[in-house]
This record gives C-alpha cells, structure tokens and sequence, in this order.
C-alpha cells in the first residue's frame, strides 16, 4: 500500500484540506473580493477539493465575525441579476495569513526535518 493510500495520510490530507478551508478562502481574497460561489468554484479549480456549499458558508459566516474578513453588497444591475455579496479580507485577515505561514514553516521544519 502507496503512502497516499493509506488512511491515516487520507486523514492527513483531508485535515490540511477541507478542516482548515479559512485558509484557503483567504488565500483567495488576497487577490481581491470574491462571492461565495466563485470562491467554491475556485477552490476545486486552485487546490483540487470540492467543500461542500453549507460548509463554505458556514466558515465565511465565522470568518466574518472573527473579523477576519467582511462582506460588501453590489446591488445586481439590469434585470433579474442578483445582487451579490462580496468577501474581502480585512487586515486582521492579512495578520492571521502571515502568522499561519509562520507556523506552517515552522511545523513542515520540525516534523518534516528528517524526511
């Protein structure tokens, strides 16, 4: 059995992936606001994962009251466009990006350094 068959790197993989999609989301927006749909869309494109639709949701609400991003109403223009809610990062959102890669440097370092 290959590594990546095993079970425990399938945890692995979906621990890194969908249980940390905050930071995937952010990622996104540090190239400018995006509405929900086009953030799901583009995190199977970029990071080949689909997360479920209630889920990306439900971690935009809670990133919204950490303060970690916020939203912006563009009214839909011309009949039967919707109108859209864009998230955008804060700069608390910013904060927490760098302090994540400094941790993540840190930890692919210190477990990873005899591999």
């Amino acid at each position: 059995m290959a590594a990546d068959e095993s079970k425990a790197f399938r945890r692995f993989v979906n621990n890194l992936t969908r249980d940390n999609l905050w930071v995937y989301i952010l990622r996104l927006l540090q190239e400018g606001p995006k509405y929900g749909y086009e953030i799901r869309a583009m995190i199977n494109q970029r990071f080949g994962f689909r997360p479920a639709t209630v889920t990306s949701y439900v971690i935009l609400y809670k990133m919204a009251n950490d303060g970690l991003v916020k939203t912006e109403k563009e009214l839909g223009e011309g009949k039967g466009k919707p109108d859209r809610k864009y998230y955008v990062i804060t700069d608390e959102g910013k904060r927490v990006m760098k302090a994540a890669k400094v941790f993540i440097g840190r930890f692919v370092n210190n477990v990873f350094d005899l591999t």
